[in-house]
């Protein structure tokens, strides 16, 4: 114990005065007000950024009743794809492992055994670096390819993890795409928003984003999307940890009152209720349904890639541009005090009935599992590399590269190399 209790305090005193100076008292009627009067649509310079996917709604399910309704969809595929972390040697090379898998509910053994796994490799030396076509392994089950990361003077580390868990991702979900029968569930947003995301960082990033490698990542999810089409299976992501702020900057640049950190403490403000009183008399959170909103379109922030008026990064569109566009809804679980951002290519939500099946497939799975739905968190346990299993790769690769990895003090302290 670091702290003692004279310490905690102090904190908590000094905690009291922070919530002195910031009154939160109004904000559930400030996000009620965001809600009725700014997203139907929210426009930003003109261009209509956010809006509403059929009617625009709050809504609540029971968690125990919805939990035992019927599966929409018989059959459920997740994919997940987890990486070693960048690691830096110390002959300069950087690299990250990345791996993907996919799972099923009900479970398929030979599904689950595939993997997928990229090596992206960051180089400064000069001579012909070496890169891999795909190779397979484990009897046919597994494929793994050397990507070389253009080379870029800063944000190695970064552009390595981006490009080995990006096409690990994309070329796993494509190569098993015709074994999803019913509805497949990404284990995050449904495109590559990270390298978007470049092309607003620095001007090394921003040209990155437009050269071959990348490019070539953004168009397997568009073709991704293109098979799900044509195939007439939907096409999800399930984002655990959303962090846009689209419509909050937005309100910010408007100059409307928006005192959240980003879109998911508004959306949390809105969807989280309560009534009584506990013996502080603060009012107690309800727990016994799953509340949510209705569908939306996003056009704005990283979303603005794909939308209809976007460039796609230099990807050729087979389909009516409009049909990529990301739509979005967010759900509020009240037992773990969380909010959940699910995906879907417009070409999959445009029709009611079919929005309003995904709906009921993911409220089932979250009240039922208390989390994610059960084939996003089996693809997450079989992508995930331990601390155990990252040590052991890197003194592996430590060998193979024949150089030493360059250790640093946190990892040794919390435990990453051993």
């Amino acid at each position: 114990m670091t702290l003692d209790p004279v310490h905690v305090d102090g904190i908590a005193a000094l905690a009291r005065t922070l919530a002195d100076s910031v009154d939160d008292t109004d904000h559930t009627d400030l996000a009620r007000t965001v809600w009725e009067e700014w997203l139907d649509p929210l426009r930003d310079d003109g261009r209509t950024v956010v809006e509403p996917l059929g009617e625009r709604s709050l809504r609540a399910a029971d968690i125990d009743d919805v939990a035992l309704t019927e599966r929409p969809f018989p059959t459920v595929h997740g994919l997940d794809s987890g990486t070693i972390n960048p690691t830096t040697f110390k002959n300069g090379l950087v690299m990250d492992m990345a791996h993907a898998a996919m799972a099923s509910v009900p479970s398929n053994l030979d599904l689950h055994r595939s993997r997928s796994i990229v090596i992206a490799a960051h180089t400064n030396d000069t001579y012909d670096k070496p890169e891999t076509e795909w190779q397979t392994h484990d009897e046919g089950y597994s494929r793994l390819r050397v990507l070389q990361s253009p080379r870029v003077n800063r944000y190695a580390e970064g552009v390595v993890h981006a490009l080995s868990l990006y096409l690990a991702e994309s070329e796993h979900a494509l190569r098993h795409a015709d074994e999803v029968s019913d509805l497949l569930i990404l284990d995050g947003p449904i495109y590559p928003k990270e390298l978007f995301n470049w092309r607003d960082r620095e001007a090394e990033l921003r040209e990155l984003a437009e050269e071959a490698k990348p490019q070539q990542i953004v168009e397997n999810y568009v073709r991704l999307v293109e098979q799900f089409v044509e195939r007439d299976v939907p096409l999800a992501g399930f984002v655990k940890n959303p962090a846009s702020k689209l419509i909050t900057r937005t309100l910010q640049a408007k100059r409307v009152d928006a005192p959240w950190a980003d879109d998911t403490a508004l959306f949390t403000r809105l969807l989280e209720r309560r009534d009584g009183s506990n013996a502080n008399g603060d009012a107690e959170r309800r727990t016994d349904d799953l509340t949510f909103t209705s569908w939306f379109v996003s056009r704005g922030g990283s979303d603005r890639t794909l939308a209809a008026d976007g460039d796609a990064l230099g990807v050729e569109r087979n389909l009516d541009p409009e049909l990529y566009e990301v739509t979005f809804f967010v759900l509020y679980d009240p037992r773990h005090d969380v909010l959940y951002k699910v995906e879907s290519p417009y070409a999959f939500t445009r029709d009611p009935e079919r929005r309003a099946k995904l709906t009921r497939q993911i409220l089932r799975d979250v009240a039922g599992s208390r989390g994610p739905p059960p084939a996003v968190a089996k693809a997450d346990e079989l992508a995930r590399i331990s601390a155990h299993e990252k040590a052991s790769l890197r003194r592996k690769l430590e060998v193979d590269v024949g150089s030493e990895y360059v250790r640093t003090y946190d990892g040794v302290r919390w435990g990453d190399e051993f």
